[in-house]
């Protein structure tokens, strides 16, 4: 019995089809929440997720020409944030029938956002040690607990939440994997101030919160593997490039959406959405270079290129594993760590270029502050996402083979696991 194989389109085919298509479909006078609906209708929000999740099963390459085309038209892109980003790809490949019906087409059409409730105040790179606890009461759980680094916990619907349902059963054992309503008595959220003035990040309190059986995403105990499915799309995406158009992450906005494709453009965001998640850009520190009569400095000349360099190879990297598969197994944990390398020599780049501005901040800087925005951010890519440390612990002990660090057997009960 023969199987058909039915192959990929080419990118130049996906680019004819999306320029037909945006011809057909963009107009400047719908509001945001119209225009994301049109997208994630006819398979355009989230191309990557298989067909049916509201995808089109696209690989990256076919990804980024779409990406790159909606940009280049200079419309405004599907949503973003961590409900696309992690929360859709997850469920997707964990969740049942029904669990992606209901929360998928959300998802894609921007009319809920989520947010990670991973990292608590004693369990951060030991990401399995985490002590908010579920306990089962009939046909729903209850919560009580405390999550910490949960970016845009102040604008989520819903959560992508981890939490331990055994203490009888070894640390990585014990742990489910919930769709968390973040709107509901028991919630509380509180923004961190960073020194950059923005409060991206939030900590959250759980007392008593409960939480569907039914939205248990991936089965009772199995909360780890689904989690750890969740950070590497977390960690190629936080390492991956190209050109994107320009978005919003949120829920749907009313209002005229052609008023709205400028400002947009115009905006430069901290966190990992924006410039100063990424760094600067190679094209920014040559505009900022050559304004500052530096252009033909040999040493700016040859810290961009090195930064050019890297920003290169680590999108050969991903683009290698995606057509020829994970190679190592690593590639998400390098592509993280590459960014947060990116970041750091921008940083320097930048700061090299601008000399004494570099100490001026908002108006007061000659060069914009772009440069300090980007200072100030600096460490945090090296920390979100999971740390510089703790990729380099996966790639050592996963791929390279190399002993892990003496601790308890792994099939110790938690409850029997020193706490912190």
């Amino acid at each position: 019995m023969s199987t058909t194989v039915v192959e990929a389109p080419t990118v130049e085919a996906v680019t004819t089809e999306l320029t037909s298509w945006l011809e057909e479909n963009w107009n400047p006078d719908m509001t945001l929440a119209e225009w994301w609906g049109r997208l994630a209708a006819d398979r355009w929000a989230h191309p990557a997720m298989p067909e049916e999740a509201g995808g089109r099963g696209y690989g990256r390459s076919l990804c980024a020409a779409i990406s790159a085309g909606l940009a280049e038209a200079g419309v405004v892109g599907p949503p973003i944030g961590l409900g696309p980003m992690l929360a859709a790809p997850t469920i997707a490949a964990h969740g049942t029938p029904e669990q992606v019906q209901q929360f998928v087409p959300e998802i894609l059409d921007g009319s809920t956002a989520w947010c990670q409730l991973f990292s608590e105040p004693n369990a951060g790179s030991d990401l399995a040690g985490l002590q908010t606890k579920a306990v089962r009461d009939g046909d729903e759980w209850t919560i009580t607990g405390q999550k910490v680094w949960t970016s845009g916990g102040h604008l989520a619907k819903w959560g992508m939440l981890i939490a331990r349902t055994d203490l009888d059963a070894p640390k990585h054992q014990g742990i489910t994997y919930f769709a968390f309503d973040m709107e509901q008595d028991g919630v509380e959220v509180r923004p961190l101030r960073e020194m950059t003035g923005d409060a991206l990040f939030n900590e959250v309190f759980i007392d008593g919160a409960k939480v569907l059986d039914a939205n248990v995403i991936g089965g009772l105990g199995n909360g780890w593997r689904v989690a750890n499915t969740t950070l590497m799309i977390e960690r190629a995406n936080l390492g991956g490039g190209g050109k994107q158009p320009v978005s919003l992450s949120g829920g749907p906005r009313t209002g005229r959406l052609g008023d709205t494709v400028g400002k947009l453009a115009k905006r430069t965001v901290g966190g990992p959405d924006g410039e100063a998640g990424r760094g600067m850009s190679i094209n920014r520190l040559i505009e900022l270079a050559c304004d500052a009569g530096r252009s033909a400095d040999p040493v700016v000349r040859q810290e961009i290129v090195k930064l050019h360099i890297l920003g290169e190879v680590n999108r050969w990297n991903l683009l290698r594993a995606k057509a020829g598969g994970s190679r190592t197994g690593a590639e998400g944990n390098l592509a993280k760590l590459a960014m947060s390398e990116l970041v750091r020599r921008s940083r320097d780049v930048g700061n090299l270029v601008i000399g004494a501005d570099g100490m001026l901040a908002g108006s007061a800087s000659a060069t914009g502050g772009g440069v300090q925005e980007v200072t100030l951010f600096s460490p945090a890519p090296a920390i979100y996402g999971g740390t510089d440390q703790v990729q380099r612990n996966i790639v050592g002990e996963r791929v390279l083979g190399l002993p892990k660090e003496p601790g308890p057997a792994k099939e110790t009960p938690f409850k029997d696991l020193p706490q912190n």
